[in-house]
Order: C-alpha cells, then structure tokens, then sequence
C-alpha cells in the first residue's frame, strides 16, 4: 500500500501525458480555469495534466516520495489526506486563481510536503520530527513558489493554496494516526510525583493542626 498507490498515480500522470504526445492533444483545456463552469472539472483532472516532460519530472519525484512518506507513517488517515488535499487544493484553485489554466500537480505535491512537515511538529513525535526535517532539507527551497513573480509561467496560486491546506489537514488530523509515544519511566515518574504531592499534603494538614492547637493553647 505505502508504494501502490503513489506508484499507480504516478503511473497515470505518465500515460496521460505519453497520450498526449503521441496523438499530438492538448488536455491543458481540462485544467482548472478559476470561476468559470468550463474549469470545474479540472479540480479533478488538473493534476494529471503537464506542460511537458520536463513539468512533469520535477513534479514525479517529490510527489513520489512524499506519497509513500504519507501512506507510511500516517497509513491511518493517509487516503483521506491525500484526497482531500487533491479536492481541497483544486477547489481553492478554482474559487482564487488567476485567470488562467492552471493544470499539474504541483499543488498536491505542496500540500503534502505541508502536511508532513507541520504534522510531525505538531505530534511531537520524534520519528515524524525527522521526516520534518529531512522534507524541510529536500525540498525547503520550495517555499519560494508560494510567492507571486517567483518562477515564471508557473501557477504560485497553486503552490501557496496546496501548502495552506497541508497546514489545515495537520491540524485536522492532529489527534488521528500516529501519536507521541509514552514511555514507562515517564509513567513512573508521574506516579511517584503524585505520591510525593499526597505526602506533603498530608504533612501540611498536621502542621495546620499543630499551629492551630498552639493558637488555642495561646
């Protein structure tokens, strides 16, 4: 499961574009175009569709990666992330985009680096802290294409809308999937700082009885 699906999506964004060149189409018409009934159905098949290989390679490895990342280590909830970050970033798209067709899978693949990398902040769970890190140290450089006049001819509507829905999806899922672990010493501790705090709670009570019985003994 963790390589199947993003091996098989993958496999799919190849084909259409393959498809696309051998019978000399253009798909970019099924992008998202924003707030036009024309360009709804591209929240949907926008991500399959590039400009051409080279669109299509930068978007194929990261979204690789951080697929089975995803289904790895948040195999819990890793399905439901995945779509709705696909639904949600197309539909955001599609209400605060530019007038334009924006099509590929750049903002899944931003969604997801987000949801990994704020996910694993969030737990504080030391395994997924250094997923963060080791995305942060992949694909840090990133950031810059939420920006608007950074890259040229590229949709940073898409960019930015994918990272801010990664960001509310780890918040969302917060409490679901994989937790910060407890281990036995720290039960332990806990424990004996509660026998402690009964202790000394007792050992006040008598000190009060005694200064009590010497005010009235006073």
């Amino acid at each position: 499961m963790n390589l199947i699906i993003p091996g098989i999506f993958l496999f799919i964004l190849w084909m259409v574009k393959i498809i696309e060149v051998l019978f000399n189409i253009d798909l970019s018409v099924f992008g998202i175009y924003p707030l036009a009934i024309r360009g709804l159905p591209g929240i949907l098949f926008s991500p399959f569709i590039h400009a051409d290989f080279g669109h299509l390679f930068n978007n194929s490895l990261p979204l690789f990666f951080l697929g089975v990342a995803l289904f790895y280590f948040y195999s819990e909830v890793a399905i439901r992330v995945f779509i709705l970050t696909y639904i949600l970033t197309g539909l955001m798209v599609w209400v605060a985009g530019r007038n334009a067709w924006h099509i590929g899978a750049s903002g899944l693949v931003y969604g997801l680096a987000s949801f990994l990398f704020f996910s694993g902040i969030i737990r504080r769970h030391f395994r997924l802290i250094a997923l963060s890190l080791l995305i942060v140290f992949l694909y840090g450089s990133m950031v810059w294409g939420i920006f608007p006049g950074t890259y040229e001819n590229v949709s940073w509507e898409s960019h930015m809308l994918g990272f801010f829905v990664g960001i509310v999806l780890a918040v969302a899922f917060r409490n679901r999937g994989p937790q910060r672990p407890v281990f036995e010493w720290m039960e332990e501790e806990g424990e004996i700082g509660g026998e402690g705090e009964e202790e000394k709670l007792e050992l006040d009570d008598e000190e009060t009885k005694g200064l009590r019985d010497k005010e009235k003994k006073g």
